[in-house]
C-alpha cells in the first residue's frame, strides 16, 4: 500500500486552510484519511503552520512520502532537515532551434 503525506484543502471560497494529511495514495483528494499530522492557514498574516513534529517523524520513519509541498512545510516546521540534493523541475525545458 502506497501512503503519501500530502495536503487536503478545507475552507471557505478564497480562504483556504489546508490540514497535513497521511492518506492512501490511491484514496480521493478529498477522501478519508489515516492520521491528522498538522494545518497550515496561508492567508494569515503570518502564515500558520502547526505540526506535530513527533507525529511527522513517526510516519517519515515508517515510510510514507511526504509531498514536494509537504516536504517544504516539514523543513520550515523542523520535522525534516533539508536535503542538500535539489530536485529536478517538474516542467520540461524548451528544445533550441536548430540551423
Amino acid at each position: 500500500m502506497a501512503v503519501k503525506m500530502r495536503l487536503l484543502r478545507m475552507g471557505d471560497k478564497k480562504n483556504p486552510i489546508y490540514r497535513v494529511v497521511v492518506v492512501d495514495a490511491r484514496k480521493a483528494l478529498t477522501g478519508e484519511y489515516i492520521d491528522c499530522v498538522g494545518h497550515y492557514k496561508p492567508t494569515a498574516e503570518p502564515a500558520e503552520l502547526t505540526i506535530d513534529n513527533e507525529k511527522a517523524k513517526d510516519w517519515i520513519a515508517k515510510g510514507v512520502q511526504p509531498t514536494e509541498t509537504v516536504k517544504s512545510l516539514l523543513v520550515k516546521s523542523g520535522a525534516m532537515e533539508q536535503s542538500k540534493k535539489l530536485s529536478p523541475s517538474k516542467t520540461k525545458t524548451k528544445k533550441g532551434k536548430k540551423n
